[in-house]
């Protein structure tokens, strides 16, 4: 059984597959989210067997955000596979997260706030035993959605 780890938030999009909590499998792409997700979701099920999903649910951008959600939470409710949620800030060792053209979210003591910034890289970690994983997976927008 394997776990895939989404974060559509940012760019490149990236996508792993772990096997006993170590990566395996990566997919990249620059691509839009609803042309990426579903694309590789569709090739994901075709070669892995999934016993748990976890998405970087914010803050990043709304759109990465709502596609993954959906997506996930969508196969999550079909085939009853447990769907859990990670903070980006996990995903870039903290660094500040593009939100706009002039503006990122920053990271500051447990607080997050908007800066002008530059923003930090992305990487799926090698292992998921640090990651901080959490059963409240709805999506972290940090402002309130328009």
């Amino acid at each position: 059984m394997h776990t895939l780890l989404l974060n559509a938030l940012s760019k490149p999009m990236m996508l792993g597959i772990y096997a006993q909590d170590r990566l395996i499998k990566t997919y990249e792409s620059w691509a839009r989210a609803s042309e990426f997700v579903p694309q590789v979701l569709q090739e994901v099920l075709e070669k892995f067997s999934l016993s748990r999903l976890i998405y970087a649910n914010g803050p990043g951008s709304y759109m990465g955000i709502k596609i993954s959600y959906i997506s996930l939470k969508t196969l999550s409710i079909v085939r009853g596979i447990p769907l859990f949620a990670v903070s980006a800030f996990a995903l870039n060792n903290f660094a500040p997260i593009a939100a706009n053209r002039h503006f990122c979210f920053v990271y500051d003591g447990g607080e997050i706030t908007l800066k002008k910034d530059v923003a930090g890289e992305f990487h799926l970690p090698l292992s998921l035993q640090e990651l901080a994983l959490s059963g409240d997976n709805l999506p972290f927008y940090f402002l309130d959605v328009i």
